[in-house]
């Protein structure tokens, strides 16, 4: 694995578009998939998860987002080389420099965002939020990136929006015992829905990749073989096997004593008894097995 030291981040080579994509699902291993691949000596990825491309592109509620998306994402890289005590390159802050000043999500500045990727390796985007865009969004990806592989994780319905749920309430510093504050949460946030609409997404996937294209994932396979997984991936992607480290690893686990309260569980069930359904109708009973 290439280091963020070793990095030539103003070498002469041309913008390049990503060969490997995670589209999703949020809350379902997407962080683990990116952290895991980014570990392999063949791939290259950009010193932040998410570079959000075409959910700019496609879907407008998320471009409210998106500005506070990558003023977090810059701290945290500062942040990080703080801790080690070792100040950042400059060839590395003239990057950050260049892919936050404007004009940004042009289709110049995606390919520009990959442009220090070593030869030879190849480049991965890994954005829950691109498994929401819409049909003709999924058509411009195919067609945008034509040489690009995609994975995408299934997770169960109700785990997925837990796990959401977990989220907002981490980040909120809140950790409710009664079940009110799930529940207006829940009614509040439309999101926590839509992010795991697979009966919607999933099918307008497949009718623009086929299998070669597209790796559908169960999400507990990460724990349940976590090692098996990642040689199966390095397959779809034409890659040599890795040794990776951590991979049994739990990433940004919600803390031990945040429970969400069991009524809350049972009114999710019910609500998203149409997705449960969808997945057992597309998928063998295999693969939904592994969905938790």
């Amino acid at each position: 694995m290439t280091t963020e030291r070793e990095i030539d981040w103003n070498a002469p080579g041309k913008p390049r578009k990503p060969t490997i994509i995670g589209i999703g699902a949020q809350k379902a291993g997407t962080t683990w998939l990116s952290q895991m691949l980014a570990q392999h000596p063949k791939i290259w990825t950009p010193p932040f998860k998410e570079v959000q491309f075409f959910s700019h592109r496609f879907v407008e509620e998320h471009r409210q987002w998106l500005p506070w998306h990558f003023r977090r994402s810059r701290q945290t890289i500062e942040r990080r080389w703080g801790l080690r005590g070792d100040p950042m390159p400059q060839g590395l802050i003239d990057y950050l420099d260049g892919i936050t000043a404007d004009p940004m999500f042009t289709n110049d500045w995606y390919r520009r965002v990959f442009a220090p990727a070593p030869p030879g390796s190849q480049t991965m985007d890994v954005s829950p939020e691109y498994s929401t865009v819409p049909e003709e969004g999924v058509a411009f990806i195919r067609d945008f990136l034509p040489r690009a592989r995609f994975i995408y994780i299934l997770r169960d319905p109700v785990d997925r929006v837990v796990s959401q749920m977990k989220m907002h309430m981490t980040r909120k510093k809140k950790n409710p015992r009664e079940a009110g504050p799930w529940l207006e949460l829940l009614e509040s946030e439309p999101a926590l829905f839509n992010r795991g609409d697979y009966a919607a997404y999933v099918p307008r996937w497949q009718a623009a990749f086929g299998p070669e294209k597209l790796m559908i994932l169960p999400f507990g396979r990460i724990s349940a073989d976590p090692a098996g997984l990642l040689s199966e991936i390095e397959d779809f992607l034409g890659l040599p096997h890795h040794a990776y480290e951590n991979a049994e690893r739990k990433v940004f686990a919600a803390p031990d004593d945040l429970l969400a309260p069991p009524e809350l569980r049972a009114i999710l069930a019910d609500r998203l008894q149409d997705q449960t359904d969808f997945l057992q109708s597309a998928f063998p009973p295999e693969f939904t097995a592994q969905l938790r």
